[in-house]
């Protein structure tokens, strides 16, 4: 028998050479696999986690929904134009207080009489086929009114918050960039306007508009004006906090160092690292505007009559109370759009909050 060498080692398998083919078969898997990894941006984050918002959801299509109403509701529904009286004709209740007493028993009693009197003027008339919504006091149609009140409404809130933030953004910016004297100049100026009762000063403002003879539609504009001239610090305390954590990181030390303008670095580098918390507070103080708007209109500071908003509306209940009992289909629809505007702006603020959240994991 052939005696076995205990020096032979078993044969290993051959390892292919790099970048041979039995090697190179193994890449498309690696190039199969980095393909099944998706990198989304931080936009596509921000809109992803939105959009899991059930409640993001329901605001952003209450919000769409009011504005296709207001601005192309009167392209397909044009029977009755904003200011046109129905003088077809109708009918006006009305109730008359009489006291009588009691010859026998010297009682007196208090009986209201119903009075039914023919007008030229279709006012109050109830929900039809020719009214959708009915008619109001002075004849007109409720429907028509309410998508026009919608337009006036809507676009003063959207101007006010856009001006109140440019201005925020302004000062506050200029404030937490220099500090020093400048930052306690713009804040003390923030806090006398801030103490400012902003109610009363808007009714005295009111009753000048009414002794300088200003026309009714251009009241609510000089209003919301003066509102926003005071309502621009709350967004200036929060740019100036920002920029006074901002200024100090890495990346601004780094543009001092490269020589960058003042300008540029606020422009470039500060405002678009605020931009996510004042995108919330814009759409967070839009239902806010609304109910300034929409309370200035209902005290007869706003816009007035035959002209619509959507306060001005119900103010048609403090005029006649009997209207707020019997003719729920002239101030409710403008409440209830009032409702629906103001949740659907904070549901998609509350959104927009969760979803720029940094600490968000998904």
């Amino acid at each position: 028998m052939e005696e076995k060498n205990n020096n032979e080692y078993p044969e290993l398998p051959e390892i292919p050479e790099i970048g041979s083919a039995e090697n190179e078969a193994v890449l498309p898997e690696e190039d199969n696999l980095d393909k099944n990894v998706r990198l989304l941006s931080p936009a596509r984050m921000v809109a992803r986690r939105f959009f899991r918002s059930k409640l993001s959801i329901i605001g952003l299509v209450m919000i769409v929904a009011l504005m296709l109403l207001s601005w192309f509701g009167p392209l397909f529904y044009h029977v009755w134009g904003e200011t046109q009286e129905d003088t077809s004709g109708g009918t006006e209740y009305s109730s008359e207080a009489i006291t009588a007493t009691d010859p026998e028993t010297g009682e007196t009693y208090t009986v209201y009489q119903v009075i039914e009197r023919q007008t030229e003027i279709n006012i109050l008339d109830a929900p039809s086929a020719q009214h959708i919504l009915g008619t109001d006091k002075m004849g007109m149609d409720v429907f028509t009114r309410l998508m026009y009140g919608g337009r006036i409404s809507l676009t003063i809130s959207f101007m006010s918050v856009f001006a109140v933030t440019i201005l925020g953004v302004i000062f506050g910016g200029i404030a937490g960039y220099f500090g020093g004297g400048t930052d306690n100049v713009i804040m003390r100026i923030c806090d006398i306007l801030m103490c400012l009762p902003s109610l009363p000063i808007m009714l005295i403002i009111g009753t000048l508009f009414d002794s300088w003879g200003v026309q009714s539609q251009y009241r609510i504009y000089l209003l919301m004006l003066f509102l926003t001239l005071i309502s621009w610090p709350g967004i200036a305390r929060l740019v100036r906090g920002q920029i006074l954590f901002l200024r100090e990181q890495e990346y601004m030390v780094a543009a001092e160092a490269m020589g960058f303008s003042t300008a540029r670095k606020i422009v470039k580098h500060l405002v678009p690292n605020v931009l996510p918390q004042l995108i919330v507070s814009m759409t967070l103080s839009l239902g806010s505007m609304i109910l300034s708007e929409a309370t200035l209109s209902y005290l007869g500071l706003g816009v007035k009559a035959p002209y619509a908003a959507w306060g001005t509306m119900i103010n048609i209940v403090t005029e006649d109370t009997s209207v707020l009992q019997n003719n729920f289909n002239v101030w409710g629809p403008p409440g209830i759009c009032i409702v629906i505007a103001v949740l659907g702006f904070n549901f998609i603020g509350d959104g927009l909050r969760d979803a720029l959240d940094p600490k968000a994991r998904r």
